[in-house]
């Protein structure tokens, strides 16, 4: 066993989670949908008593990723309850972020092997409740739980069209993580998945709540301002970049140092196609980049 994966077993806790409705039969009425990674909107329904999640073709759910041990986790249906169960496979089985040996089932958890996430859902109407999933998959990026690129751009048309008709301020910003791809190399992709959900979470937490923040594409998020001139867009990117610079970012007891790149543009008069915006916004990131990335540019 090497030192990480050592270290990754002494940290471990068991979490367990004692249902107050054990009593009340969920074992045919239980799914995974798969939210991230490969197979994106599949639904394994949970009604054997045994299913074993890992990357062998034997496995019953399969997901074929070297972070993913070949017999990773164990899904139990006692009729009464659906108990997730860790296999001691090497990166670990996560519930909510939370690594576990043993955990109870609950609607709407979240599920992690490896790089590929898993909702839980149960009830008495899982069909309902699936495809109420998927639709939310269409605006919703599984991994950050912030909106996706469809969403901002549905929403970036429709802001600008609110600006110009009612003669608004309206800025964008797009941000980049600095050397992103080094933190995977370094840490690996599962570090850097936290990263990216982190990152998400921290600044969500901080913006308005008519400001829409998304997840433009690998590493790249797009914040939407409306009513917002340059000059205060300008200081709430600085004030975001300070906020990412200071906060530690944490992945199995190693720090992971993290910065952006911000690029912020505001609506003119002549900008009615997204798309223009957007460039003219990505334009100002990669001059943050090229200047020497952790600033923002305006």
């Amino acid at each position: 066993m090497n030192d990480k994966a050592q270290k990754r077993t002494q940290n471990r806790t068991v979490v367990t989670v004692i249902s107050r409705i054990s009593e009340k039969p969920v074992g045919k009425e239980a799914c995974l949908v798969v939210i991230y990674g490969m197979d994106l909107g599949k639904k394994f329904n949970l009604d054997q008593p045994a299913i074993i999640i890992g990357r062998s073709s034997k496995s019953d759910i399969q997901v074929d990723q070297e972070s993913v041990s070949r017999n990773h986790s164990k899904i139990i249906n006692t009729g009464k309850s659906i108990i997730l169960r860790d296999l001691g496979s090497t990166n670990g089985t996560y519930v909510n972020d939370e690594l576990i040996d043993e955990y109870v089932m609950r609607d709407g958890d979240f599920i992690k092997i490896g790089r590929t996430i898993f909702k839980f859902l149960s009830g008495n109407n899982i069909e309902n409740s699936y495809h109420e999933e998927i639709y939310r998959l269409t605006t919703i990026d599984g991994l950050t739980q912030i909106y996706n690129k469809r969403y901002f751009l549905e929403t970036l048309e429709r802001e600008i069209s609110r600006a110009h008709r009612y003669r608004r301020e309206l800025t964008l910003m797009m941000m980049d993580i600095d050397h992103f791809k080094k933190i995977n190399d370094t840490y690996g992709h599962l570090a850097g998945d936290y990263v990216l959900k982190q990152l998400a979470s921290v600044i969500k937490a901080r913006i308005r709540r008519e400001d829409t923040m998304s997840r433009y594409g690998g590493e790249e998020f797009a914040l939407v301002l409306p009513e917002v001139d340059q000059i205060n867009a300008g200081q709430t990117a600085e004030k975001i970049r300070k906020l990412v610079e200071k906060t530690v970012f944490k992945f199995e007891d190693t720090k992971i140092p993290v910065t952006v790149s911000m690029g912020v543009s505001a609506l003119d008069p002549e900008t009615k196609d997204p798309n223009d915006f957007i460039k003219r916004a990505d334009e100002k990131l990669y001059q943050a980049k090229n200047q020497g990335r952790n600033q923002v540019c305006t």
